[in-house]
């Protein structure tokens, strides 16, 4: 199947950018979610509250919901192509379509900007709370965009170009694996009274698969702020500096590119379920923060999704034709 799963991943892709992520119920992201959950509520009536007890229930869960989730991937792909080879790469380009998330991320991002325009200070508050993890009631008209921009040019990497790396590495199945670990993270992922042991493993995982993308989307933004004729020169300089101003050794990478090719200011203190957590900044206030910035982050995370589209699909494309494997 390794030669018609870039022509699946194309078609999710396409179908990504023009129509976004369905909103219904039976999301195969909501369904992951839900699977999360159900585990968790068993594992924690097994376990005690003890450290290393709950590591253990967390580690069980990543094992249990990693398994299934790419089984029932990989099961359902088999089945399509063993019955036709266009109902096996139309089901796998729709599975590839749901593991995107641009246009969703440009849709949530830019009603923060309308109403921002609009002066509807908690309309805008009420909307960005929709995309970040971070507590909004007392954020200002700055705090808004910052958070924002911070958020388009973070899942530039997780909802973007990393399943897409993912997807033309092993197809849907990989794409989908990869999802699942980004979901957990999202979902158990926190260093909070809750979590701060049974999300562990889901979390230092989810560091270790964005890795490499994290940088590659680094480098496509880079690429991307040359072709909008933004501060690219100073991109590279914020992304040399500040790239690891971050909990996270991944989330800063996109950041700092986005803050240097926009010349502004990201990062700093926020709070999270109450309380407050110092951050370093990210970036330089060469210039003033603005709603408009909402608009350019969502410009700099397309162009550099078609990039990396281009460039690494392309790659997997020789691979093909040299292996005689092209249909």
């Amino acid at each position: 199947m390794f030669k018609y799963s870039l022509y699946a991943c194309i078609i999710g892709f396409i179908l990504d950018l023009i129509i976004g992520d369905p909103y219904f119920l039976y999301h195969p992201v909501r369904l992951i979610g839900k699977l999360i959950e159900i585990i968790e509520r068993i594992l924690r009536k097994i376990f005690t509250n003890k450290p290393n007890s709950l590591k253990l229930a967390g580690f069980i869960l990543v094992l249990i919901v990693c398994f299934i989730t790419t089984g029932t991937a990989f099961l359902i792909n088999i089945i399509a192509y063993k019955l036709n080879i266009f109902l096996g790469i139309g089901t796998e380009s729709i599975i590839c379509y749901f593991m995107f998330a641009a246009k969703s991320l440009k849709t949530e991002s830019m009603k923060v900007y309308k109403r921002l325009e609009t002066d509807d200070i908690e309309g805008a508050r009420k909307a960005v709370s929709m995309i970040v993890g971070r507590d909004t009631k007392n954020l200002d008209k700055q705090g808004i965009i910052k958070a924002a921009v911070e958020t388009v040019a973070e899942n530039l990497s997780d909802g973007v170009i990393a399943p897409l790396i993912y997807i033309l590495l092993g197809g849907s199945v990989l794409g989908v694996f990869y999802k699942t670990i980004n979901t957990m993270d999202s979902m158990i992922g926190y260093k909070n009274d809750r979590y701060i042991y049974f999300g562990r493993y889901a979390a230092k995982l989810d560091d270790v698969v964005n890795y490499i993308p994290s940088r590659i989307s680094a480098l496509m933004m880079i690429l991307a702020s040359v072709i909008l004729k933004k501060d690219y020169k100073n991109a590279i300089r914020v992304f040399k500096r500040d790239r690891f101003k971050h909990s996270s050794p991944n989330s800063a990478q996109t950041e700092s590119v986005c803050a240097g090719a926009l010349r502004i200011q990201l990062a700093g203190n926020a709070y999270y379920f109450g309380k407050l957590y110092k951050k370093p900044f990210i970036g330089d206030s060469i210039e003033y923060i603005k709603a408009i910035n909402i608009v350019d982050a969502n410009r700099l995370m397309y162009v550099s999704a078609i990039l990396t589209m281009l460039i690494f699909g392309g790659l997997k494309l020789i691979i093909i034709l040299i292996g005689g494997n092209i249909l």
